[in-house]
């Protein structure tokens, strides 16, 4: 299995923090949110790949020269929000001649549990499968995906952004791939897939082949602003490992 790592976000949001250094690399405790997540599945996974943008590759480049797993840094020729590719068009430039499952995730968050149970699960349902947690207000809802699923955690429904939400269960970007699924992305982008959302991928496929819903066992920090990175640091301060 491979993991794909998506980096190429400007955190604008997170300005003048970000300007000229990247999100994933920002210090969480003793140690950056990327190495949080590398450190946390490279028992499972063969190769990174770390698709990041222009302005940010050097970065990148450094530190994977720090770490003692294979990793690759993809860089999508960017260099300004404005222009970048988004996340789909990042995930198919990533797996050009890929043939491996894949764990896609964006590279912004900080869980509390391992993704190791999530490629357990992957693994014991032999199809496609995304995370999911419930979200009970309504504003946030219509603000990213929700999907439906059955008594066997196969999903039903798989909305972006609705305007009125057929169920509570948002998907975070998380996702697990059989490689037959992944070698999927020019097609759902030629059919019309929108390139931003990394779920949008994930939309389109659940209406061509069987996707399943992982419920996480803990809690997610989406450190999107400066607020957000501040409580996040204050809680894992001083902590190396879970």
């Amino acid at each position: 299995m491979k993991c794909l790592i998506l980096a190429a976000g400007y955190a604008t949001r997170l300005y003048p923090l970000t300007e000229n250094f990247p999100k994933p690399l920002l210090k969480i405790g003793e140690k950056t949110i990327l190495d949080w997540l590398v450190d946390d599945v490279s028992a499972a996974v063969g190769e990174f790949i770390v698709v990041t943008n222009h302005k940010f590759a050097g970065h990148f480049e450094d530190w994977a020269g720090t770490k003692g797993e294979k990793i690759t840094v993809v860089d999508d020729g960017t260099s300004t929000n404005e222009t970048r590719l988004g996340a789909v068009r990042d995930i198919a430039l990533g797996l050009q001649g890929n043939r491996e499952d894949v764990l896609v995730m964006a590279g912004d968050n900080v869980l509390d549990f391992s993704l190791l149970s999530f490629v357990e699960f992957f693994r014991e349902k032999g199809a496609s499968c995304v995370m999911t947690h419930e979200e009970n207000c309504l504003e946030k809802q219509r603000k990213t995906a929700i999907i439906t699923f059955d008594e066997h955690k196969r999903i039903k429904s798989y909305e972006e952004k609705p305007r009125q939400p057929k169920g509570n269960h948002a998907v975070p970007p998380f996702y697990c791939y059989k490689a037959e699924d992944a070698a999927r992305i020019q097609e759902a982008l030629a059919e019309g897939c929108a390139a931003d959302a990394p779920g949008s991928f994930a939309a389109w496929l659940s209406g061509h082949a069987p996707l399943y819903a992982y419920e996480m066992p803990g809690r997610r920090y989406d450190i999107g602003d400066e607020a957000s990175y501040r409580r996040v640091k204050e809680e894992y301060k001083g902590i190396s490992c879970l």
